[in-house]
């Protein structure tokens, strides 16, 4: 039956004025006016994202502030403490959501879309969005280490054989506790294990604990027991937790009888426990002898996980094996080292099949974050554990061409077509997939999406308003989604260069009309100073503009020394930053450590020495496991916005240490621009690569001395650079031409040298 007929909007206005309720789509209409007239408002996808995320806040509301006496997470426990930095007023407050300690950090193994998330104080929340599994140390009197309320903690993430390790360990008032989490077992039942160690200086027990939460809030449990033989949990009717020992004594609680924690040794045993709430909770307790170490171990099936996805075919199915062949860096700094090697671990973990930004709440699909991810791995050598994720785009390609993750915004066709430009840059091969009909479909879209091109409108031309970039604001003419369409255009009329040099003409054609669109919409918004480039003609410059530097990183549409983009890039570093990195006002709130790095890649490309700062603060704001949230409190330290543990973010790390070592300038290769000066001092050896180039495979090695450096390469070239330039900072430059595959130079230290090594390093391609 068809109800369209009916005058919904009448219906919905007559319900809310009888009830005396504000007509909503007044309030709707008033919404859209602080935006551009759009095809959609926003994105299906992520209005209902948000839905559930407040959803959850609302329960959160109910179920945490009168009960203030229960062991929460960490977060909640920061978040509802008045003494803490991270306190947040709640009067007003809808919906109780973690705002200050998104922070987090995935294990698993790579090909496995599975992803057991470890907070701050090593709390597991082994299923996605479900319970999570902690653990407390108590005393006979009832004195506890908690990690949920401890203040510090010392946590590390590391390879361990065929294991990524989140390892926690805490320590209060004589009692100890260390656990240890990471995925094992066969493909088809992989297991998430814990493992914890406990010690007391006086009589004590181990408390395992199940909860109820998450690092969201509350995750429903209604049904907890242990089986006959005392060494398993069924959780919900599910054998789900196994333990490697059998428990010697249990409890068990309801809501209406507060949390287990509460005199937990003096409750009566209680094998199992049904809430109707939602909120049950359960402790299996392991004695300690005094001063004496005792280990427990456990492991959750997580084939039982309804999110639950076997690895796909080929993929690689150990850390060993899927970290081959990537890039080694080899630099005095440990702490940009390490975030190295955590960044590409973060990178392969997060593309099994498809590309997650993130292991929680971004476990979901975005161009976007792919298109800069993908990237990532190629450049650092990993392109074989791309190839899977890459060759899947094309099944998430329209009949009309246009790649959709989320409709509304208009940078994803841009985006594969770069990408699959790069790729074959970096390897000399097309992608298995997307198809060259792909592409030619793909580029097509663009060309008609366009604006009709109008000289007197400011957006004529350009791509229709469209959410874009969420952290950019409302939907708008965004010249983000722009460059990001010339940049696709461009390679899509390279890819078809061969096979179809009409098409390929008027693609570049469509390429180079669309940028002098948006050069003229740029020139329409200048107005006296410096022309720093707003997010889009209608916005004057703001913590937005941050999308336009995409003209110059990661795209090379604007040259290195391009006013508007260096004006953009200072612009953006004097007046938005807090503490030395990028605070975006817009939606994140918060400290942004990629964007931060887009910054920095524009200045070092442009020579502008303050580039080193942005890097070490965004070094420093990384979680001690190596990982960065999408957005970070000011105060706390925690993530404020998004996933806990950002792909993104891996991403820009990794190609921010490659670009320290080699830069790619149209024909040309700078080696070592932006190496930092106290590392080529007397003695030092740093090393780079092998790394693929447009040119083919390079490895870098710098050997300092006290006057001099030697600077020696290794070169595999398809395509022989037109030069190599050595532009080690406080080093007089060098020019090679002819760019043998095998060499070594000696530069000579020099005051006079300044840091702009990187000139040249994002030239626009000659065509």
């Amino acid at each position: 039956m068809r109800w369209n007929w009916l005058p919904w909007k009448t219906i919905l206005r007559f319900v809310a004025w009888r009830g005396g309720f504000i007509d909503p789509l007044m309030v709707f209409a008033r919404l859209q006016r602080f935006a551009q007239p759009s095809e959609v408002a926003a994105p299906l996808e992520l209005v209902r994202a948000g839905i559930l995320f407040h959803a959850r806040g609302l329960v959160n509301t109910r179920a945490i502030q009168q009960n203030l006496d229960w062991v929460w997470p960490f977060w909640a426990a920061r978040q509802f403490d008045p003494r803490d930095p991270a306190f947040l007023p709640r009067a007003f407050s809808l919906t109780h959501v973690n705002l200050t300690h998104r922070s987090w950090t995935a294990c698993g193994r790579p090909g496995l879309a599975s992803y057991p998330i470890v907070d701050p104080r090593g709390v597991v929340t082994p299923f996605f969005d479900g319970w999570s599994l902690d653990a407390w140390v108590v005393d006979e009197q009832g004195n506890a280490l908690v990690p949920a309320w401890r203040p510090r903690a010392d946590q590390r993430a590391f390879l361990e054989g065929e294991h990524l390790v989140v390892d926690t360990r805490l320590e209060h008032d004589g009692l100890r506790l260390q656990s240890r989490a990471f995925v094992t077992g066969p493909d088809e039942r992989p297991l998430c294990r814990l493992e914890y160690l406990a010690r007391a200086d006086r009589p004590a027990w181990l408390a395992l604990a199940l909860r109820p939460t998450n690092p969201e809030g509350v995750a429903f449990v209604h049904r907890i027991e242990a089986d006959r033989n005392r060494n398993a949990w069924r959780v919900d009717g599910e054998p789900l937790v196994r333990f490697k020992a059998p428990l010697e004594r249990h409890r068990a609680s309801r809501y209406r009888d507060g949390d287990v924690h509460q005199d937990l040794l003096d409750r009566p045993a209680e094998d199992k426990t049904s809430c109707e709430v939602g909120m049950a909770t359960a402790a299996a307790l392991f004695a300690l002898d005094p001063a004496t170490d005792r280990e427990i171990a456990l492991e959750v099936d997580l084939s039982r996980d309804p999110a639950f996805a076997r690895p796909s075919r080929g993929a690689s199915r150990t850390w060993p094996a899927a970290l081959a062949g990537a890039a080694r860096l080899s630099i005095p700094d440990e702490r940009f080292r390490s975030l190295w090697e955590a960044s590409l671990r973060t990178l392969v973990l997060f593309s099994p099949r498809d590309v997650y930004p993130g292991p929680y709440t971004y476990k979901r699909f975005w161009f976007r974050d792919a298109a800069i991810m993908l990237h990532a791995l190629a450049c650092a050598g990993l392109a074989r554990h791309a190839e899977a994720p890459l060759a899947s785009f094309e099944k998430r390609q329209t009949l009309s061409g246009y790649f959709h993750s989320q409709y509304g915004e208009w940078d994803a066709n841009g985006q594969v077509l770069w990408l699959m430009g790069r790729w074959r840059a970096l390897t000399g091969a097309l992608p298995r997939a997307p198809s060259l009909a792909s592409v030619r479909k793909a580029a097509s879209w663009i060309v008609r999406k366009r604006l009709k091109d109008d000289p007197d409108s400011p957006q004529g031309g350009l791509l229709p308003a469209g959410f874009s970039a969420e952290h950019l604001g409302p939907n708008d003419y965004y010249f983000w989604d722009d460059f990001w369409s010339v940049a696709g255009l461009r390679a899509a009329a390279d890819l078809l260069e061969t096979e179809r040099p009409a098409k390929a003409r008027r693609f570049r054609e469509e390429a180079d009309d669309l940028l002098r669109a948006v050069e003229r919409s740029l020139e329409a918004t200048f107005r006296k100073g410096p022309p720093v480039m707003p997010a889009s003609p209608t916005r004057r410059p703001d913590a937005a503009s941050v999308g336009s530097l995409a003209a110059g990183y990661p795209l090379a549409l604007f040259g290195p020394e391009d006013p508007r983009l260096v004006a953009t890039a200072r612009h953006l570093r004097d007046h938005h930053f807090f503490e030395g990195a990028f605070f975006h006002d817009v939606q994140h709130a918060g400290i942004n450590p990629y964007l931060s790095l887009h910054i920095a890649q524009v200045l070092l490309a442009a020579g502008d020495p303050s580039w080193e700062g942005i890097v070490r603060r965004v070094a420093r704001l990384a979680s001690p496991t190596g990982q960065w949230p999408e957005a970070i409190h000011p105060a706390t330290g925690g993530g404020c916005m998004g996933d806990g543990q950002h792909g993104w973010a891996s991403a820009e790390w990794v190609m921010m240490m490659r670009f320290l070592f080699v830069l790619e300038a149209g024909g040309r290769l700078v080696l070592g621009a932006g190496l930092v000066p106290s590392w080529t001092g007397e003695g030092s050896r740093l090393r780079f690569g092998p790394a693929p180039t447009p040119q083919g495979d390079i490895e870098v090695r710098v050997e300092g001395g006290a006057d001099e450096a030697r600077v020696g390469w290794s070169g595999e070239w398809r395509t022989p650079p037109v030069a190599l330039e050595i532009r080690l900072p406080g080093f007089a430059p060098l020019e090679i031409p002819g760019a043998p595959e095998e060499g070594e130079r000696t530069v000579r230290r020099t005051p006079e040298a300044s840091l702009r090594g990187a000139t040249g390093a994002f030239q626009r391609k000659e065509r």
